[in-house]
């Protein structure tokens, strides 16, 4: 299966380190970042695991769960966890799902035989509230996810769906950003962003973050 940004992130029951998990019941009216790994016991991961439980509080704020994948058994997950946690100065406080059967691999597409036959690629997944994907981003084995981009998408997606704006190439939270080009309404325009804003083109008018 093939996922595509704005399809319905699919929903399964798997177990994980944290016990069974029913995947949209457990996401909530939450955001949710579902991100893959290829096995247990790999370094590059075992850096992304550490940082990830190391912005926690920075998910919190942006009521946003984070879920980890690899096909290995729990029981591997837990003597990795503790690896984690001593090697990255941290407690790992989020679950890891335990694909062994490649259920959740086959529904998301993390299985790449060009890549691997048996190992899930690197796939990052974004879900928002109502269950919609709204960014995937698969990684080569060797580079390590940006997370802090991973935030700053999250601070887009956020922004933009509460305002008729855009964020333009670079855009990091407080700065500019674009009003959408379909809002023509000078009057809404005024109302909706009452700091005014500057046409470079007819097309291209930035305004300063309305939430700010």
């Amino acid at each position: 299966m093939s996922l595509r940004l704005g399809d319905t992130a699919p929903d399964f029951e798997q177990d994980s380190s944290q016990g069974p998990i029913r995947f949209h019941e457990w996401l909530g009216d939450s955001w949710g970042v579902l991100f893959s790994h290829p096995a247990d016991f790999t370094p590059v991961c075992t850096t992304e695991l550490g940082f990830t439980a190391k912005l926690k509080d920075e998910f919190t704020a942006r009521n946003v769960k984070a879920i980890a994948l690899s096909v290995d058994p729990v029981d591997s997950h837990v003597r990795w966890i503790d690896d984690i946690n001593e090697t990255q100065g941290t407690t790992v406080n989020f679950p890891i799902l335990a694909d062994a059967d490649r259920k959740v691999s086959d529904l998301y597409d993390l299985i790449h035989p060009n890549a691997s036959d048996t190992l899930t690629v690197r796939s990052l997944f974004v879900i928002d509230p109502n269950k919609k994907i709204r960014l995937i981003i698969t990684y080569p084995a060797s580079t390590g996810r940006n997370f802090h981009e991973i935030l700053r998408v999250i601070d887009s997606l956020q922004l933009t769906d509460s305002h008729k704006v855009a964020t333009p190439a670079n855009w990091q939270d407080g700065d500019d950003v674009v009003i959408i080009p379909s809002l023509k309404d000078e009057d809404e325009i005024r109302q909706r962003f009452p700091k005014g804003y500057r046409a470079v083109r007819p097309y291209l008018r930035l305004t300063p973050q309305p939430n700010k």
